[in-house]
């Protein structure tokens, strides 16, 4: 007689919705403390705004692929809370970046709210001086985001060996963003033709902080064995490359009232992009001409912008898709032998379909 044999149960899908659930958990309680705490008293409304920013949106892309990295170099489940914490952490410091780069480049918006510069100036509005307060006490409000990402993590309980893992690569984070911002502080206003300085900006301003370093830390946590951290890697680049290249899409065509941000402040401030670099190499004489006018003005317009947008889609949007389409498939293609639970591929492969789709 002849025994059935059962087939192998599919592995349990990593649960990113819980993830989420859970680190949005440790954010809220974190401020709550913060709130109550008596000694500093802080003012209100410097919880209440960072409170107000941490949930108006987001995505926690970063916490997710910090918690999948863990999964990846063969931590269990349920996924322990000083795990969960360290990756909060790494929001936290993803908030203070917004909160900075959003003063830098004078944005009146952020996913559908106004910045944290405008909402405490206009919480001052009666002040002789609410614009200049609103971006200073923002500095500060940034500021102390980025003390109290580096509180969290060093609150997580973890060992010894795991804090200083940690902190080499959290080091590492911190060095390549705002390396990665002072490049692109210094090309903005200044397009060019040099592509290979618009992806040195995503390498370091987007790659490194949004995708590479959030797992690393994941796996680091995990105590990773000799291969997972290289297979992440190659895994992290493309698609953080992807990342942005769709973001600066968005930034010139994207519909406002989904991404919650105006689709005329890159091409105001005129940033050095690829699409950018693209249009300039591949445009007519005149076409360039018209860009380099046009890309950097403080008062563009309506129309001046629909103009940009004509050129850049005639030059260089199609090229831009076709990079983006590239470095997802090289991002899937890392996974295909990667050493990693298949539920960890699963779900790192949904991160990169949402990455390549997203409208926001």
């Amino acid at each position: 007689m002849t025994t059935a044999h059962a087939e192998p149960a599919a592995p349990a899908p990593v649960d990113l919705a819980a993830i989420r659930t859970r680190v949005d958990g440790e954010l809220d309680q974190f401020l709550r403390d913060k709130a109550a705490a008596t000694e500093p008293a802080l003012p209100d409304e410097l919880t209440d705004i960072a409170r107000d920013f941490l949930f108006a949106g987001g995505k926690r892309i970063r916490p997710l692929l910090c918690v999948l990295g863990w999964h990846a170099a063969g931590g269990r489940m349920p996924v322990p809370q000083p795990i969960v914490r360290a990756a909060a952490s790494v929001e936290l410091f993803h908030a203070a970046v917004l909160i900075h780069d959003d003063i830098i480049d004078n944005s009146d918006t952020r996913r559908d709210h106004p910045t944290v510069h405008r909402a405490l100036a206009a919480r001052h509005r009666d002040r002789r001086d609410p614009g200049r307060f609103g971006a200073h006490a923002a500095i500060v409000l940034g500021d102390l985001a980025m003390v109290w990402s580096a509180e969290l993590l060093h609150t997580a309980r973890l060992t010894a060996t795991q804090l200083t893992e940690a902190l080499t690569v959290l080091d590492g984070m911190r060095a390549d963003v705002m390396y990665g911002q002072y490049l692109d502080l210094i090309t903005t206003a200044r397009p060019s033709r040099d592509l290979d300085r618009a992806m040195q900006i995503i390498r370091y301003k987007t790659v490194a902080y949004t995708c590479e370093r959030p797992l690393e830390l994941g796996a680091v946590l995990a105590g990773a064995r000799p291969g997972v951290r290289e297979a992440l890697i190659a895994y992290a680049r493309p698609i953080g490359e992807a990342f942005q290249l769709q973001d600066d899409l968005l930034g010139v065509y994207g519909d406002p009232a989904r991404t919650g941000k105006s689709d005329l402040e890159d091409l105001r401030e005129g940033k050095h992009t690829a699409l950018v670099a693209l249009a300039l190499e591949h445009a007519k004489p005149a076409q360039a001409a018209q860009l380099l006018t046009l890309l950097g003005n403080p008062e563009l317009d309506s129309g001046q912008a629909d103009t940009c947008r004509e050129i850049l889609t005639a030059t260089a949007r199609p090229r831009v898709e076709a990079m983006i389409r590239t470095r997802w498939a090289q991002a899937n293609r890392a996974l295909d032998d990667a050493p990693f639970p298949a539920a960890v591929g699963q779900a790192l492969r949904h991160v990169a379909d949402v990455v390549v789709s997203r409208n926001t």
